[in-house]
């Protein structure tokens, strides 16, 4: 009899013994947090390549407004080309600025078109090419960009041409002048010499952030 109870002592001694061990063996499996989301890095706006987009555009609608101009002046001279610039540039510059996807304008700090009076920033830049005219530099050469918050700005000097002052010189015809009072009753583009600053192209881009 006490040989059987050793045994079973035995017996339970080695079971709780054994079921330690498991315990022992059993580790618990570690918790697995996601690894954190690195934030993305967006590339800064490339100001180069901004620009020679602009200057695109600005070439987009130079060529269309010369060609619509050069057309009206052989058609019914200087005021003929007046009524271009009163009706279709307004047009070319709105389907140049749909298709290229920023907005592209002219301005001067003497307008004509009260559509075209520039802005603080655009002032301050129009004046700057003044100074930089007078120091000497080809207006043909002048140019601005700069990204300002989330926006390229751009701007491109126009020069004054010698068929630009049939409407914009000094000596202007009485044909001419009487048409510009017409549709332009608050007009200040006028007394411009060749080679004067006539105004500038603006461009100007909203970026995506």
């Amino acid at each position: 009899m006490k040989k059987v109870l050793s045994l079973i002592s035995l017996a339970v001694l080695l079971t709780a013994c054994g079921g330690e061990e498991k315990k022992q063996t059993q580790t618990a499996k570690p918790e697995v947090t996601p690894a954190a989301t690195a934030p993305v890095k967006t590339a800064p706006p490339d100001k180069a390549a901004l620009a020679e987009e602009a200057k695109t555009a600005v070439q987009a609608l130079a060529g269309s407004l010369k060609g619509e101009l050069e057309a009206a002046m052989k058609a019914g001279g200087p005021v003929e080309a007046i009524k271009v610039c009163n009706t279709k540039a307004p047009e070319i510059a709105k389907t140049v600025s749909a298709d290229k996807g920023l907005q592209i304008n002219r301005i001067s700090l003497k307008s004509r078109n009260q559509n075209n009076v520039p802005n603080e920033w655009q002032t301050k830049v129009l004046n700057d090419f003044e100074a930089k005219k007078a120091a000497g530099e080809d207006p043909a050469g002048i140019a601005y960009a700069e990204i300002v918050g989330n926006e390229f700005r751009f701007m491109k000097a126009i020069p004054t041409g010698a068929v630009c002052l049939n409407c914009h010189g000094t000596e202007i015809s009485p044909a001419v002048t009487a048409k510009l009072g017409e549709l332009y009753p608050n007009d200040k583009a006028t007394g411009f010499k060749e080679g004067d600053l006539r105004g500038a192209f603006v461009v100007v881009k909203a970026l995506v952030q």
